[in-house]
């Protein structure tokens, strides 16, 4: 049955693309359970409501939080995000507000917190915030949730400093678009 050469070669050629098969079901199906997941393994807090259908998910190309010092110190003061986000339905421009706005259609979000992750002390926390306002009609008027994940950076200086003086410090995160069934 496999006598020949090129029998046996077809009979090679078939296994391979049957264990292919199997290999790109087993990473799809991965990926469909991480997206219902919603990309937080660690902290279920931060995952967006079950069923909840992936818009985009872009990364920080270059970004900061700016503090501004309060009482002497920047630490325990909010910061003002500034940051240039692509990827996969990007580019987004991210800012005060917190707001995330389509640079391809102006649609525009904003956001608050609705649970955040463990602190770390080299990087600002992971975060699932709430949509509160939308602006305009494109790929982000059906966002409901953004997870801030795979945060390094960011975080305030310490030590003291002068009142009203700013410092924006370098950060990398990866912010995910979620839309609630």
């Amino acid at each position: 049955m496999l006598s020949t050469r090129r029998s046996r070669i077809r009979a090679a050629a078939a296994t391979g693309m049957a264990a292919v098969v199997v290999a790109l079901g087993a990473v799809t199906f991965n990926a469909s359970a991480q997206e219902v997941r919603g990309h937080s393994d660690t902290n279920p807090d931060l995952a967006p409501p079950p069923g909840s259908t992936k818009i985009a998910e872009v990364h920080v190309q270059k970004g900061t939080q700016t503090y501004t010092c309060t009482g002497g110190v920047f630490t325990g003061t909010p910061s003002t995000p500034e940051a240039r986000l692509v990827g996969q339905g990007g580019p987004f421009h991210h800012f005060a507000g917190p707001s995330w706005q389509s640079e391809h259609d102006d649609s525009l979000v904003t956001a608050t917190r609705i649970a955040a992750g463990p602190a770390s002390p080299d990087a600002i926390p992971e975060l699932l915030l709430g949509v509160n306002s939308h602006t305009g009609s494109g790929i982000l008027s059906p966002v409901t949730h953004i997870q801030r994940l795979n945060t390094s950076g960011g975080v305030a200086p310490t030590g003291a400093c002068t009142d009203g003086e700013k410092a924006s410090v370098p950060y990398s995160a990866t912010y995910v678009f979620w839309a609630a069934p």
